[in-house]
């Protein structure tokens, strides 16, 4: 029987709470949303931007929680609780502190991941090829912020042999706290690139941001840094500044530690051959699209770096597909059963890189007879002054793609409708409801259609009508009419 994640008393101590009650003596997990809480998990209240966690007490212990974690200063408010207590100053700052307990008493062998794109689908597939080879840790969808990753560390187990944290940011000074949090052994920056460049002066400041995850390297950390990447220097700089010795890179450049040494697309995916630290391994990816292999190169790396198995991370990529809203393909009937249709989920978010990386992937999907290539873009946010120019820019690679229909949407792809005029056929609408319905007019069999936006435009809700509205109704089973033996 495995340990509890925490004890009642060891969670008091360790957020150094004054406890209230009878703790119990196993904490099954940690949990800041009534949503998701599972039976004996400790809830934190937390105060967020939008609600405070205060007023669902009643709705986790509903939930089973085994006990509540509150403010000194709400104390007072809170009225009948039958649950046990442990009162704290501030409870963001507590499960900040239960998070560096955690680690303090953590063996596990830690990677941390930060960049402008692909943070997510590093961290979710390093989780898939470590997971064969021990008990691992990693944050559970996006949980990149302030509040995430105090949050994943707190949920670490104490017998994880590896752990997987990502760090986001969109300012300066937020990932410095956070990664001295997870003091990795491991420090992955995947790419330096124009996201939420509306907060930045230029390219330089963003990768300075994304540097300070070197900060909170364990003494004899590694840096894994992209090669390809023009800031690559940049970071090494800053990495060494920051006392890093250790300093390995990734991608198809000649000096690469973990480089690309063949790639050939098919179908259902694609065939991977990388060296790895001088030893060739082969990969069968079933996610298409070549930016996927920058983020596979980095995860055998760092499977590398923390003492795994790189032979056998490479066949678990085989099984692992990139996340929902990532290049997810749908094969889809045509309304009336006129043949079919595909089309390429890359909805999860945007930016110029990733909208360059979803467009390659467009570029090298094969139509069927008679098909089209059709790209449905919405606006790409964050990225304040430099907007206008930077969606005007993505008529290059539009073009690049050789699509026969562009549908775009939002404020911001206005300036990218200009930029296309007489070059491509393609539609502006303002709104994605709109959109989606002339989309749905033209669509015929064999066409691939690609969708990519950043996450608030709405984009993953067109792809959801999509698959919904073509996915036929499943047919009833028939009914046992006869009489039992």
């Amino acid at each position: 029987m495995s340990a509890p994640l925490w004890t009642g008393a060891d969670l008091a101590a360790a957020t150094g709470g004054r406890p209230i009650g009878a703790l119990p003596g196993s904490v099954t997990g940690v949990s800041i949303d009534t949503r998701t809480l599972g039976p004996g998990e400790v809830f934190f209240a937390v105060k967020g931007e939008a609600f405070d966690g205060h007023a669902f007490l009643r709705q986790a212990t509903a939930a089973g929680a085994s006990m509540l974690v509150v403010s000194e200063q709400k104390l007072p408010a809170l009225g009948a609780v039958t649950l046990p207590l442990v009162v704290v100053d501030d409870v963001l700052k507590a499960l900040e502190r239960l998070g560096a307990a955690a680690r303090a008493r953590s063996t596990a062998r830690i990677v941390a991941v930060t960049g402008s794109v692909g943070k997510t689908t590093t961290k979710d597939a390093l989780r898939h090829v470590l997971r064969e080879q021990g008990v691992v840790h990693a944050s559970a969808a996006s949980f990149n912020n302030h509040w995430g990753v105090p949050l994943t560390l707190a949920r670490l187990p104490s017998d994880a042999r590896f752990a997987v944290f990502e760090i986001g940011m969109n300012h300066p000074d937020e990932i410095r706290p956070l990664v001295k949090l997870v003091r990795p052994h491991v420090a992955i920056v995947t790419l330096i690139a124009a996201a939420h460049l509306g907060f930045f002066k230029d390219l330089a400041e963003i990768a300075a941001a994304k540097a300070e995850i070197f900060e909170g390297l364990v003494p004899g950390g590694t840096a894994v840094l992209n090669a390809d990447d023009p800031m690559t220097d940049f970071l090494a700089n800053s990495a060494r500044t920051n006392g890093v010795t250790r300093i390995t890179t990734f991608g198809e450049a000649g000096g690469a530690d973990y480089r690309l040494m063949g790639f050939r697309p098919s179908a259902s995916g694609s065939r991977i051959v990388a060296r790895i630290d001088g030893t060739e391994v082969e990969v069968h990816l079933g996610s298409g699209g070549r930016h996927l292999v920058q983020n596979v190169l980095a995860v055998l790396g760092a499977a590398d770096l923390l003492g795994a198995d790189v032979e056998e991370a490479a066949r678990s990529l085989g099984s692992w597909r990139a996340g929902k809203g990532r290049g997810e393909r749908h094969v889809l009937p045509l309304l009336g059963g006129d043949g079919e249709w595909t089309l390429i989920d890359e909805s999860y978010n945007a930016n110029p890189a990733s909208m360059r990386a979803a467009l390659s992937l467009l570029a090298q999907a094969a139509p069927g007879p008679n098909g089209r290539r059709i790209a449905i873009l919405g606006d790409m946010l964050e990225l304040g002054e430099f907007s206008a120019a930077l969606h005007a820019e993505l008529a290059g690679p539009i073009l690049d793609a050789h699509p026969d229909l562009v549908f775009l949407a939002g404020a911001e792809m206005r300036g990218l409708d200009a930029s296309l005029e007489r070059l491509v056929r393609h539609e502006w609408h303002g709104s994605t409801d709109e959109l989606r319905e002339s989309l749905l007019r033209h669509l015929r069999p064999g066409d691939v259609v690609m969708a990519k936006a950043s996450k608030s435009i709405g984009f993953s809700k067109i792809v959801d009508d999509l698959i919904r509205i073509h996915t036929p109704p499943a047919t009833p089973a028939p009914s046992d009419t006869g009489q039992g033996a």
